[in-house]
């Protein structure tokens, strides 16, 4: 059975870090400008659910896929790197080689920092075309509407440009609007960050 908004849902493998914010929250504010619905392990909280069976539904629930491969520092504390993304990489790849005829139409977007660093750590994906953003807002946002433009054929989404001005524009008005829906802007979880971008873009209009 096919889930709700299975074509429309965007599965976001990235890291979640305050390092990593800034790009989070581009990323996110592109895929709903987009015309989608971003996903990630973030969305639900429950305490009685293994994670990898969240990630499991998630995956299964989204017909487009982003993973940022970039995280290869060692961890501060156990001085290891941490693996998440590349596994929930291989997930997602996984379901769309074996999965039924739905998940075979799985799409997705591989991200790093630098295009071809990637294979000094994990060359087996190198038929993949991974895609560069320099840590930069903005080409995050170019890469992702470029991406699913193509990958879904959708005449209706905006250049990456207008994109970038309307991103810049939210962010600018983030801690009024978040105000105004009696939330604290530093303390904005993913839900609540999603909601706020939805509800702008509707008032915003095209």
């Amino acid at each position: 059975m096919q889930a709700t908004h299975y074509n429309d849902n965007v599965f976001i493998n990235c890291p979640f870090d305050s390092a990593y914010k800034h790009l989070f929250d581009a990323m996110v504010f592109a895929v709903h400008d987009c015309g989608f619905i971003p996903r990630c392990a973030l969305e639900e909280e429950d305490a009685s659910e293994v994670r990898i069976d969240k990630i499991y539904n998630i995956i299964a629930d989204c017909r487009y896929g982003i993973h940022d491969i970039s995280r290869t520092e060692l961890d501060k504390d156990s001085g290891l790197p941490r693996f998440n993304m590349p596994l929930e990489l291989g997930i997602f790849l996984g379901a769309k080689k074996f999965g039924i005829e739905e998940q075979k139409r799985k799409k997705c977007l591989v991200l790093d920092t630098e295009r071809y660093r990637f294979q000094q750590f994990i060359s087996d994906i190198a038929g993949q075309d991974i895609q560069s953003h320099n840590n930069s807002s903005r080409e995050v946002i170019m890469r992702v509407r470029n991406w699913l433009r193509t990958a879904s054929r959708r005449e209706t989404i905006p250049s990456g440009s207008i994109i970038w001005e309307r991103y810049q524009e939210f962010i600018e008005k983030l801690p009024q609007t978040a105000r105004e829906a009696r939330l604290i802007p530093e303390e904005l979880i993913f839900n609540d960050y999603t909601l706020l971008v939805a509800q702008w873009l509707e008032i915003k209009g095209d």
